[in-house]
């Protein structure tokens, strides 16, 4: 059988739907841009993570951004 695809609970998100949508002015915002962002959030994160364990550090700066 195909693998299906996990969709992201409300729970397991990182962002906020409530402070997504109060941010977003003069557009509408589709139920899947949630998971997507958070996803994009995710990789953020994690390269961020990566930087700083490459300059021997464990706390992310803004410059791991």
């Amino acid at each position: 059988m195909a693998k299906m695809k996990k969709k992201a609970k409300a729970a397991d998100l990182i962002i906020s739907k409530a402070r997504t949508k109060g941010a977003v002015k003069n557009a509408n915002v589709a139920g899947e841009f949630y998971g997507a962002l958070d996803k994009r959030v995710r990789e953020i994160i994690k390269g961020a993570e990566i930087r700083a364990k490459a300059n021997k550090r464990k706390t992310l700066k803004a410059c791991d951004l």
